[in-house]
């Protein structure tokens, strides 16, 4: 009988959703780890407490106890202190990575993870406390043997001195490890965390410092379509380019990934700062080549200056992350430079996230209603289902400004469900006075490419409803984007009876071409081309010519045009001229709630 190879440590992985735990005790079980799984922080924390583990893996989202929690209450108890953990989790915010690190996290990996990236993370923090514990235990027995040496004969001091020598180079080594890339050799986060700290203690009261957080756009397209091998070799260029923008003094630091530092410990201005990120600016302007491929990156710059006014090293490298942020916000390949309100902001977006995933629980959401007219007779032929959130303290918040958050954080999913099952609900009841009546529901590209979407679909009431009458409308770039699939689930659409809508027409791609690939059966007008306030004849002249030519076209290929934003009765004559079939906007209606849009219906 042959052997089991021994196992590379114990892992407890914390987790609330046990399809992540299994998927990762597989993955890690394959590689030979013995792994232990715990669905919530109170079943982990008695497991560590009985058995502590060589390393946790700490999802940070879970309900009773949140990952940080369970991470201080490790590092509180002397057992399980120098356990390393590394958070998991969807989130990919500068405030949830510097609260991880702040609860005593080593390291941070967000999903979906890759199997190497979680390996390797994985032994890096088994071999830095394998490593700690060699040094412990080095460090005992040469001190053991200083004590027995001592009533020796002076020529073993000699051999003492030696062995002292390599405990020394072994320190440094292992110091260098800590706090060094292991790829492109330069000082890590671990680094600046430590120096940071001391250049904020050492600093005077009229001393100034300045960081740079540097952060790669489209470093992430390299790692997708030439691997991370590619991938790596291009960091380490960049590392070098990086280092030949920078005077004596300054340090370039690999935070991680694709992310890099600049500290200035002292500037004048922030002017000199403004200065090192032209000159990066500038450097990546020049193509790399990596494995004979040429590559273009740009780089987002987020700049932030201090000195008396920080006494932590997380708040400068926060607020920097902030501002890097703002500058992918403004266009990428630029910098900004932070501001006080810049924090202020990213905390309220920190609350309306937190707030939005609670929203739907407490039936915050609400869905308003605005009507599609037949503009030759004015009857209400449709709504369109637009979403608001009633929050308990904002009031009502415009979907402006919590929409791009859902999106971000794919909350967009479960709420975009929960709009169509609600309007597919209403539709029921007003077709009970209206039969021909038509609902349209905005679609999101996430809803679209998610899994589970014709899963989703196919658990709304449709049968209630006529069929045809609900309608899904979607923009131009959302349908060109993976165009073959996009088509392949339109057409199972279709075959559920369900009408599809082009929304915001001449906003994306502009062609009328598309809609011989798709199966479209309604086009929306951009109302920059219905509403526009231009005081030049000629350019009114051309804007109607658009909208002419568009519905020519439309019905040549036999559909239907909605006008959208119309709100005169000029825009609207002009629009039956033109034989626009349908109209939205203020001149019509407003988005009213469901009450009040019964009672339009009663009133036709």
């Amino acid at each position: 009988m042959t052997s089991q190879p021994p196992l590379k440590g114990d892992i407890l992985i914390v987790d609330d959703k046990p399809e992540n735990l299994r998927v990762l005790s597989a993955m890690l079980n394959e590689q030979g780890y013995k792994v232990r799984a715990a669905i919530s922080g109170a079943v982990a924390l008695r497991a560590a407490q009985s058995t502590p583990p060589d390393l946790v893996l700490l999802d940070i989202l879970m309900p009773e106890m949140d990952g940080y929690e369970v991470c201080r209450r490790l590092k509180q108890t002397e057992i399980t202190h120098d356990v390393p953990v590394i958070f998991l989790s969807a989130l990919d915010e500068t405030l949830d990575k510097v609260k991880a690190f702040q609860a005593g996290g080593l390291d941070y990996i967000t999903k979906p993870f890759r199997l190497e990236e979680v390996l390797a993370r994985i032994q890096t923090q088994l071999n830095l406390r394998l490593a700690q514990v060699e040094v412990r235990q080095l460090n005992s027995e040469l001190e053991a043997r200083v004590q027995r040496r001592t009533a020796q004969l002076e020529a073993a001091n000699q051999q003492l001195r030696v062995e002292i020598k390599e405990r020394q180079q072994i320190e440094a080594q292992l110091r260098k490890l800590v706090l060094h890339d292991r790829l492109t050799g330069l000082p890590n986060r671990a680094f600046f965390l430590q120096h940071m700290e001391q250049l904020l203690h050492q600093s005077g009261a009229d001393h100034l410092f300045a960081l740079l957080f540097l952060d790669c756009d489209g470093f992430k397209v390299v790692n997708d379509s030439l691997g991370h091998l590619v991938g790596d070799q291009l960091l380490i260029a960049i590392a070098r380019r990086l280092e030949n923008c920078l005077a004596p003094g300054e340090i370039l630091i690999r935070l991680g990934g694709d992310e890099f530092l600049c500290l200035m410990e002292t500037v004048a201005s922030v002017e000199t700062a403004a200065e090192l990120a032209n000159r990066i600016l500038q450097a990546y302007t020049t193509p790399f080549w990596v494995e004979q491929q040429e590559m273009f990156l740009n780089v987002s710059i987020g700049i932030v200056t201090g000195g008396a006014n920080y006494q932590q090293p997380e708040h400068v490298l926060r607020d920097a992350d902030i501002a890097m942020y703002r500058a992918k916000e403004q266009g990428k390949g630029m910098y900004q430079v932070f501001t006080p309100e810049m924090y202020t902001q990213a905390l309220d977006r920190l609350r309306l996230e937190n707030s939005l995933r609670q929203a739907l629980e407490r039936q915050e959401l609400v869905l308003y209603y605005q009507p599609i007219v037949a503009i030759a007779t004015g009857k209400i032929v449709s709504f369109e289902a637009l979403l608001r959130w009633q929050h308990p303290d904002y009031g009502l918040i415009s979907p402006v400004r919590f929409v791009p958050i859902a999106e971000e954080t794919g909350l967009i999913v479960p709420i975009g469900q929960w709009v169509l099952q609600t309007a597919c609900q209403q539709l029921q009841k007003w077709q009970h006075i209206q039969p021909d009546l038509h609902i349209s529901v905005n679609l999101s590209i996430k809803q679209l490419s998610h899994p589970r979407f014709l899963t989703e679909i196919n658990c709304l009431p449709l049968e209630h409803i006529s069929p045809g009458s609900f309608n899904l409308e979607l923009t131009e770039s959302m349908m060109m984007q993976n165009a073959e699939s996009t088509i392949a689930t339109l057409n199972q659409l279709k075959a559920r009876s369900i009408r599809l809508s082009i929304d915001d027409f001449g906003q994306g791609y502009s062609s009328l071409s598309y809609l011989h690939d798709f199966p479209v059966d309604l086009i929306k007008v951009d109302r920059a081309f219905i509403s526009g306030t231009d005081q030049n004849p000629e350019k009114e002249i051309a804007r109607q010519e658009i909208v002419k030519t568009i519905i020519d076209l439309a019905h040549n290929l036999e559909v239907a045009v909605v006008a959208e934003g119309v709100e005169t009765e000029i825009q609207r004559d002009r629009l039956l001229q033109l034989g626009c079939e349908f109209g939205q906007g203020y001149y019509f209606s407003k988005p009213v709630d469901a009450t009040t849009a019964t009672a339009m219906l009663a009133d036709h």
